[in-house]
């Protein structure tokens, strides 16, 4: 009788959310990911949750890192950060969800990066400084 409950216990497993986000590194550290859910970067199932909301296999997480955002499918729980190996089995990213990823990547990557100055500019540096103020 022991092993039966002991089973749908497992079934039943949750863990809370900003620990499960920290295990599937999608946030380096656990506070990390509890600040990105308090700011209301996380969605379970469309809607916004507090960093104590326990999370289950099944569930469907909406995450906003800067620019990017992830749409993910919850396939296994962990609360232990491991290797990114084991992390990946964790959830299963939609396809609509990578496939506008790599858009905005390919974007962002065609934009001009802009001129970043280290230290006191060359005589070179001021040369393009004042042929960017000319427009030429």
């Amino acid at each position: 009788m022991r092993d039966t409950e002991m089973d749908t216990d497992d079934n039943k497993q949750k863990f809370r959310i900003d620990k499960w986000l920290c295990a599937a590194r999608f946030f380096k550290t656990r506070s990390l990911a509890a600040d990105a859910v308090e700011c209301g970067k996380v969605h379970v199932n469309g809607v916004r949750v507090k960093p104590a909301r326990a999370v289950a296999a099944g569930d469907r997480l909406t995450i906003n890192i800067g620019q990017k955002q992830y749409e993910v499918d919850v396939l296994a729980l962990s609360n232990r950060r491991g290797p990114a190996s084991e992390a990946q089995k964790l959830y299963r990213e939609t396809d609509a969800s990578r496939q506008r990823r790599e858009a905005i990547a390919v974007e962002l990557k065609a934009q001009p990066q802009p001129f970043i100055f280290r230290g006191r500019p060359t005589k070179r540096d001021r040369r393009e400084i004042e042929r960017l103020k000319r427009g030429r």
